[in-house]
């Protein structure tokens, strides 16, 4: 059994397996590899997406699903992390965890003896990134030839395209204000292995050529202390950033989109936008991510 906490603890045939393995499940009813099995979750923060189609999921592979949300419990607030684990593997199969702190998150993982899936933390958001891997694929075929442009905040979810980019060797820029930056341990990790991981204060330079353009809300659930939207504006995915793509470019963003503040309508509604089959694939990803867990 495996857990799943960051795409970097992954190798890149693993990664590729899952992608590889979303999109058989997507085309083909999915084994019921999961009968019998009984899965917690634990959602400190809301959630749509990544709620449903976990639970959705888990129904599909034959298990059961249990949640725990924030007036339930919250991880170390009413008892310890390890008291929680320690409980919960005596019930269950499998913990799925959405929570605030990342180092909750692993410290849970590094107690538990099932495995622990990785949700979203304010650090990371690797189920996010798989499913977006998914829609790249579904629409291109590869990765090698491509240019992936990430538009606005330095969040979670840049975090885990960082280390995808870096397994995948995708030439990948971030066009994010001066005062804010990726995780410096993540990005030096990540340009070691990839040299084509480009951070930019030119949000030009980031969409010119691109074949796919993503973004995500400014300020992420939980800031707080937000960046002002006047530092975000010059990287509103817009026609002028859209134009300086390739023809055949795609949109995509996880979800919740603030239309006319991080995207305009316009883009977010076009035909180069595939931001619902990329909620669609959650849900195909989820299940290829609890088979890697199980196998």
């Amino acid at each position: 059994m495996s857990n799943f906490i960051d795409l970097k603890d992954l190798s890149k045939d693993q990664l590729l397996d899952l992608i590889s393995l979303s999109i058989k499940w997507k085309k083909n009813p999915s084994p019921k590899f999961m009968n019998d099995k009984q899965v917690v979750l634990i959602f400190e923060k809301p959630s749509l997406r990544t709620r449903v189609s976990f639970e959705i999921g888990i129904n599909q592979l034959g298990g059961k699903s249990y949640i725990l949300n924030d007036k339930e419990m919250q991880l170390g607030q009413r008892e310890t992390i390890e008291d929680t684990a320690r409980v919960l593997e005596r019930y269950a199969d499998l913990i799925v965890i959405r929570c605030f702190g990342h180092s909750q998150l692993t410290k849970f993982a590094s107690i538990s003896s099932i495995p622990v899936i990785n949700a979203l933390t304010d650090f990371s958001h690797p189920c996010q990134v798989v499913a977006d891997l998914v829609t790249i694929k579904e629409n291109f075929g590869n990765y090698e030839s491509l240019k992936v442009a990430w538009f606005g905040d330095c969040n979670n979810v840049l975090q885990s395209w960082i280390e995808a980019s870096a397994l995948l060797n995708i030439k990948f820029y971030i066009a994010c204000p001066k005062n804010i930056s990726p995780d410096k341990k993540t990005l030096s990790w990540a340009q070691d292995r990839n040299k084509n991981i480009i951070v930019t204060q030119d949000a030009y330079e980031a969409a010119r050529g691109a074949n796919c353009i993503i973004t995500d809300t400014w300020n992420s659930m939980g800031d707080t202390n937000p960046l002002s939207e006047n530092n975000f504006m010059p990287y509103q995915v817009n026609d002028k950033i859209i134009k300086l793509a390739e023809e055949n470019v795609i949109f995509m963003h996880c979800l919740p989109a603030y239309r006319n503040k991080e995207v305009t309508p316009e883009v977010i509604e076009s035909a180069n936008s595939v931001v619902f089959d990329e909620a669609e694939n959650r849900l195909h990803a989820q299940k290829a991510i609890m088979h890697f867990c199980f196998n």
